[in-house]
Order: structure tokens, then sequence, then C-alpha cells
């Protein structure tokens, strides 16, 4: 048996773990008069700039790939229709419909991919999303169907991010530099236009009074979200689309956990049961091949 190579579930332990961590800069430039959607914009348009300033001559290889033109899209679609989920929706239900990513995963994988869906990649999805349901459950939520606006684009969010996934795998050939171009800059652009039809319709305020820390906030979390995006890459390229999603599952405890250590959540037991068989569940359950072909 091939074993999950070590740098690859690495590059997406550190993805999972600085976007399990998002809500603490989030939270931290909300109290600075920043709406989360203005600082998405933010920091994903610091975040293209910073990247751009290296590698602006593939700026154009967007234009002439349209596959590249297109997980861009995707990308910046997937982090609006979160956020708008997250701003208006209950945030826990609407992680928990996020985070059947790895339901559309397996489906989209097989379509464009052509891997097989075996009844191990089943019981890892099964016991991955099995994991997040015990640690998400809240009994006034009820069960995780969709009820509401916030609820269908918190399930479109997750449908995008597995097909974003399944891009990038698709996209392998293609440097990192260049889908992280393609990734960053269409994330910024779509944030920042959100921003601005939320804003100009009064749904949301105007970043116009601005504490003077939030400045370096922003410059951390875009190079702490830039070194996320080459990870997500790195490690996605390497793995079957299908154990990629499962294991970042593990962005759900990072962000129970941490929520927990900073005092803002209690640790119950069953945020360890669930966190034991979200951690388990790609390394229990494993294809007989389950080991990378960077094809």
């Amino acid at each position: 048996m091939h074993h999950l190579p070590k740098s690859a579930v690495a590059a997406l332990l550190i993805n999972t773990l600085i976007w399990g961590l998002s809500w603490t800069g989030t939270r931290a430039l909300e109290g600075m008069g920043l709406h989360p959607v203005w600082a998405t914009a933010a920091i994903f348009s610091a975040c293209a700039l910073l990247l751009l300033s290296r590698r602006y001559r593939e700026l154009p290889l967007l234009w002439r790939h349209p596959a590249l033109l297109c997980m861009g899209l995707v990308t910046g679609l997937t982090n609006c229709s979160f956020n708008v989920a997250v701003a208006y929706g209950d945030v826990v239900r609407v992680i928990l419909l996020f985070y059947l990513m790895p339901v559309w995963t397996v489906i989209l994988a097989r379509l464009m991919l052509h891997e097989a869906i075996t009844p191990r990649s089943l019981a890892r999805v099964a016991l991955g999303l099995g994991g997040a349901f015990i640690v998400l459950y809240q009994p006034r939520l009820g069960l995780p169907f969709p009820q509401s606006l916030p609820d269908w684009m918190a399930v479109l969010s997750g449908l995008l991010f597995a097909l974003t996934n399944v891009l990038l795998r698709r996209l392998h050939g293609v440097s990192d530099g260049t889908r992280a171009v393609a990734m960053l800059t269409t994330s910024g652009l779509l944030a920042s236009l959100l921003g601005v039809v939320l804003s100009a319709s009064g749904v949301i305020a105007w970043p116009l009074s601005l504490s003077a820390s939030a400045g370096p906030v922003v410059a951390l979390w875009a190079g702490l979200f830039l070194v996320s995006n080459l990870c997500l890459q790195y490690g996605v390229a390497r793995l079957p689309a299908n154990i990629a999603a499962v294991i970042m599952l593990a962005e759900i405890l990072v962000a129970t956990f941490s929520a927990w250590m900073l005092g803002a959540a209690e640790l119950r037991p069953q945020d360890l049961i669930g966190g034991v068989l979200i951690i388990a569940a790609p390394w229990i359950v494993r294809d007989r091949q389950a080991a990378v072909q960077t094809a």
C-alpha cells in the first residue's frame, strides 16, 4: 500500500490552520470598523498586489488560458458567496452546510478527473462528514437542510470550493504562481465589487472611518493567505481530490479549538469525538493506491 505524501498533507494542514484562524483577523478588523465583506476585499486585494509585484508578467496569461480565468472566477465566487452566507446566516449552520464540500468533490472528481468512486472514498467522506456534523451540530439548528438564502449560499460556496479544488488538480501542469495570480486577483476584484454593491445598497457601511491599526492587520493576513493559497495548490495538485477534501475538514477543528483557547467558545465532549473522526478519516480508510500521482 502506498502512503499519502507527507509534504502534500502538511501543505493542506497549513492551509487549514490559516483558514481556521482567519476568524480572529476578521473579528479584529470588524472591531476596527471594517465589515467582513470589506475585510475580505482588502485582504485579498493586498494579497494579489503582493503576488503581482513579483509575478505581474503572468497576468496576461489569464486571458490566453480560459481555464485559468474560469478557475479564478470560481474562486472569487466561492469567497463572495461564503461571505454573504456568514454575514447574514447562522455561522455554525453556514459552516456545516459549506462542509458538504467533500460530497461535491467526490462527484466532480469522478466527472472531471475520472477518479473512481470506491467504497473506501465513500467511507472517508462519511467519516469526515460525520465528525463535522458531531462538532457543529446544535439542537436549535435542526438537521442541516437549506432553509434560507444564506443556507443556499453556504451550499453554493461549498460546491464552488469543491470545483476550485478539482480545477486546481486538473491544471497541475500550470505553475503554482500562475494559478495563484488567477485565484487571488479575481478574489480581490469580486470581493471589492460585492462590497461596493452592498454598501451602495445601504446593506453594509462604507469603510470610511477605520482605525490606524487596520493596515498592519490587513497586511499580516494578506501574507498569511498568500502562504495559504500556495499550500492549497501544492497539496491539491499532489493528492487525489477526494482525500484532499476530507483533510481540509481539519479547518473545523482549528476554528473550534482556537475559539476555545481564546475564550470565545467552550470545548465539549462532542468536539473531541468529532475531531477524532475528522482526523482519522483520511488515514484509516485509504485506497490501496491512494498515493499521489502527480501526473
